[in-house]
C-alpha cells in the first residue's frame, strides 16, 4: 500500500504542476485581454479629442464657442472629468473648470506638454497631482495644429473611477488581483482595496520584473501581502502596465485536499493491510510454533528410541566381545549426531561440511589436522544426510582400525564435487588414504564394508567402491542429489 499512496500523491503532485500551468497562461491571456479593453477605451478618448483639435472655434481661437463641444465632450464621462488648453509654456487658456481663464495656474505636468509639442502626436501621462483640484490625475493630451505646426495641447483628465470601473469589470473574481500602473509603476487603479493601494508603487519584484521586460509571469507577493500567480503586460499605446494575479493558496488548496484524500484513502487501507498482515503472522507465527512443538516431540522420541536400542544392544551383546559392541555404539553414534544435526536445521535439511565434520568429529580429537577436507557447499535433504552420515563414519572407523588413522603418521584426504547432469545433479564424494600401514585387499569382506556398499546403492540410489591400492584405500560413493528447500 505504501508505493501505491507515493504514487497517487506523486501523480496529485503532477496534476497540480499541470493545472498551475494552465492558471499561469490563463493569467497571461487575461491581461492580454483587458490590455485590449483598455487600449481601446483609450483610442475612443484619444479620437474624441482629436476631432475637438480639428474644431475652427478652437483654431481661431473661439474659445467661448469651443466651450460648447467640451462640455458636451465631457458630459459622457463625469462632473470629475476636466478638459484644458494649455500653450507651449504650460499656460492655461482654457478650462472647463472656470470661465475666468486669467486666474488659472500653470500645468503641473509640463513634461508631457513639452512631449506634445515636441512629437506632434498623442500623449499619455502617468499619475500626478492636477494643478486645478490639486488631486491625482492621469491625462490624455493631443496636439492643437494650425498649419502644420502644434500651437496648443488639448489635455483631458477622465476620472480615476472609469478606469477603476474598467479593472472591476475585467476582474474574472474574487481571488484575483487586478491592477492598472502608470509607466512609473504607481498604481492608478486596483481591486480589491483600491483606496488603500491608489498611489502606491508595484511591489518589489514585479517593479524589478517590469523594468527588464514589458510581459511576463511570475510569482509575486501584492501590496496586500497575499501570494500571487502573476502575470503583467505593458501597453505599447500608453505604456501603462495591466498586472493579474491569482492567490496562490486557491491554486495549492486543490492540491493539498487531494493529497489528503489519497492519505485518508491510503492510511484506510493500509490500516486494513496492516490488520491482514498481523493476523496473517499470528497465524503463520501459530503454525511455526506447532510445527517447532512436533518437531520437539520427534527429536524426544527418537532419542528415546535411540538410548532404548543402545540399553537392548547392550543387554544383546552382554556376551559378545568389546570390540562388537564399541562398533554397534559407534554406529549408533553417528546415527545420533545426524539426527542431532538435522534436529538443528528444523528436519529442513543441512550442509555436507556438516554432516561430514559431525561424523568424523570423535576421529579428530587427537588431532585435527590429519583429515583435509575440501569441496563445494552442497545442501542436502535429512534422508541423505542420514545415510552419508553412516557411510562416513563407517569409512572412518574402518580407518581408524586398519588404515590410514591406525597409526601417528597417516593423513586423510576427503573430497567432493558436484556433477551437473541430467536429469538430476549427483554428488561425488572421495576418500584417500595415505602414510598408514601395508595395504592388502581382505580375503572376504567385511559388515562396514557391505553397509557402504548396498547404503549407496539401496538408499543413496548410487554406488559406492573401495580400492584397496598399495599407498592407500580409496573409497569412492557416488549419489544422486534431492531437491532441498
Amino acid at each position: 500500500m505504501l508505493p501505491l499512496i507515493v504514487f497517487a500523491v506523486g501523480l496529485a503532485y503532477s496534476n497540480y504542476r499541470q493545472d498551475r500551468s494552465e492558471a499561469t497562461r490563463r493569467v497571461l491571456e487575461t491581461v492580454r485581454s483587458m490590455r485590449l479593453v483598455l487600449d481601446s477605451e483609450v483610442q475612443r478618448m484619444t479620437g474624441a479629442l482629436q476631432v475637438l483639435a480639428l474644431s475652427d472655434s478652437l483654431r481661431n481661437g473661439d474659445f467661448d464657442g469651443f466651450r460648447r463641444l467640451a462640455v458636451g465632450f465631457i458630459s459622457q464621462y463625469g462632473e470629475d472629468s476636466i478638459l484644458l488648453l494649455a500653450d507651449r509654456s504650460g499656460r492655461q487658456l482654457f478650462s472647463t473648470v472656470t470661465t475666468e481663464t486669467a486666474n488659472l495656474p500653470l500645468r503641473n505636468n509640463h513634461e508631457i506638454v513639452e512631449r506634445v509639442f515636441a512629437s506632434k502626436t498623442p500623449q499619455y501621462s502617468d499619475l500626478f497631482i492636477g494643478s486645478t483640484k490639486k488631486r491625482p490625475i492621469v491625462t490624455v493630451e493631443v496636439p492643437v495644429l494650425r498649419n502644420g505646426e502644434v500651437v496648443y495641447s488639448l489635455s483631458f483628465s477622465p476620472p480615476i473611477g472609469t478606469f477603476q470601473k474598467l479593472v472591476e469589470q475585467q476582474r474574472p473574481n474574487d481571488r484575483w488581483t487586478v491592477s492598472l500602473l502608470d509607466a512609473k509603476g504607481f498604481v492608478f487603479a486596483r481591486t480589491p482595496n483600491p483606496t488603500e493601494t491608489f498611489g502606491k508603487r508595484a511591489s518589489g519584484a514585479l517593479y524589478d520584473s517590469m523594468s527588464r521586460t514589458s510581459e511576463a509571469s511570475l510569482s509575486t507577493v501584492s501590496l496586500d501581502g497575499i501570494a500571487l500567480s502573476s502575470a503583467y503586460t505593458r501597453s505599447h499605446l500608453t505604456g501603462w502596465t495591466v498586472v493579474a494575479g491569482v492567490a496562490e493558496n486557491s491554486l495549492i488548496a486543490p492540491l493539498w485536499r487531494n493529497i489528503a484524500i489519497t492519505s485518508l484513502i491510503g492510511g484506510v487501507l493500509l490500516l486494513i493491510g496492516l490488520t491482514f498482515a498481523v493476523r496473517m503472522a499470528t497465524t503463520i507465527a501459530r503454525g511455526e510454533m506447532l510445527h517447532n512443538l512436533l518437531i520437539d516431540e520427534l527429536n524426544h522420541r527418537v532419542k528415546n528410541t535411540l538410548a532404548l536400542m543402545q540399553a537392548i544392544a547392550v543387554q544383546t551383546f552382554r556376551s559378545a566381545s568389546r570390540d562388537e559392541r564399541t562398533k554397534f555404539e559407534g554406529r549408533l553414534s553417528a546415527l545420533a549426531e545426524a539426527h542431532n544435526l538435522l534436529s538443528q536445521e528444523k528436519w529442513a535439511g543441512s550442509e555436507l561440511r556438516d554432516v561430514i565434520a559431525r561424523a568424523l568429529q570423535p576421529f579428530l580429537l587427537a588431532n585435527p589436522d590429519r583429515i583435509r577436507m575440501t569441496g563445494p557447499a552442497v545442501p542436502l535433504s535429512p534422508r541423505l544426510a542420514v545415510v552419508l552420515s553412516m557411510i562416513v563414519h563407517e569409512i572412518a572407523t574402518n580407518a581408524a582400525k586398519y588404515g590410514a588413522l591406525s597409526n601417528e603418521t597417516g593423513r586423510v584426504t576427503l573430497d567432493w564435487e558436484v556433477i551437473a547432469d541430467a536429469p538430476k545433479p549427483r554428488l561425488r564424494l572421495i576418500w584417500t588414504e595415505s602414510g598408514g600401514p601395508p595395504v592388502t585387499e581382505p580375503v572376504r569382506r567385511g559388515f562396514g564394508s557391505r553397509l557402504i556398499e548396498r547404503s549407496a546403492r539401496d538408499q543413496l540410489g548410487g554406488e559406492a567402491t573401495v580400492d584397496f591400492l598399495p599407498r592407500g584405500v580409496v573409497c569412492t560413493v557416488v549419489c544422486a542429489l534431492d531437491e532441498t528447500r
